[in-house]
């Protein structure tokens, strides 16, 4: 999400195509994948696909429900939406920061959002992919009140509360920059009899 100013319509729309990208991966290329394919790491320091999902669905526990509280607090009181998206400093500092390339500055994962680092299942992929459907319903949700009055507070910094944009820009940014890790996991850890299987037949 740009920090230019942007209309609210267009904003829930852009959110709302990139969560539905994200889904789209989830269904034709994840859900493909075997228990071995999902706990795969590249090295002992990187992630594997399975534990970025894992990771990605325990900040989405600890963000969503907030979420959802205050856009249902926000509709009771009737709120309506604003014509025009507005964020505020820190928000913008935090999208951005969350936008630098891996390449040029690593980001330190607080340990209760950390993954389990054990074995996992399968229905990882699934869970993921549900709390993506909660994500697009919480966009429909915020597409009828002003987004820009709502405050949701960080769940490790209560003090520090982003408005409801910001909170989604974050949460894209954090999404994008993990579905970017899973692909180059996926590369790293392809197999020559994959690269087969994927060639058509003659």
């Amino acid at each position: 999400m740009s920090s230019a100013v942007v209309r609210t319509t267009e904003y829930f729309d852009q959110l709302a195509a990139a969560m539905h990208s994200a889904r789209e991966v989830v269904t034709q290329r994840l859900r493909q994948l075997s228990e071995d394919q999902l706990n795969q790491r590249p090295s002992p320091d990187t992630w594997s696909v399975g534990q970025c999902l894992e990771h990605l669905t325990i900040v989405g526990g600890h963000h969503l429900p907030i979420m959802v509280r205050k856009i249902k607090a926000a509709m009771e009181r009737g709120s309506k939406p604003a014509d025009i998206v507005k964020s505020g400093f820190v928000g913008r500092w935090l999208v951005q920061s969350m936008r630098i390339p891996v390449s040029q500055k690593a980001l330190k994962t607080p340990q209760r959002y950390a993954p389990s680092g054990s074995r996992l299942p399968r229905t990882v992929v699934e869970v993921f992919g549900r709390q993506l459907d909660e994500m697009l319903h919480l966009i429909d949700q915020a597409r009828t009140i002003n987004a820009n009055r709502v405050r949701i507070p960080n769940p490790l910094i209560p003090l520090l509360q982003l408005r409801l944009t910001d909170e989604f820009a974050f949460l894209l940014a954090h999404l994008e920059r993990h579905m970017a890790q899973i692909e180059r996991v996926l590369q790293a850890t392809k197999r020559p009899q994959d690269e087969a299987e994927a060639k058509p037949t003659e």
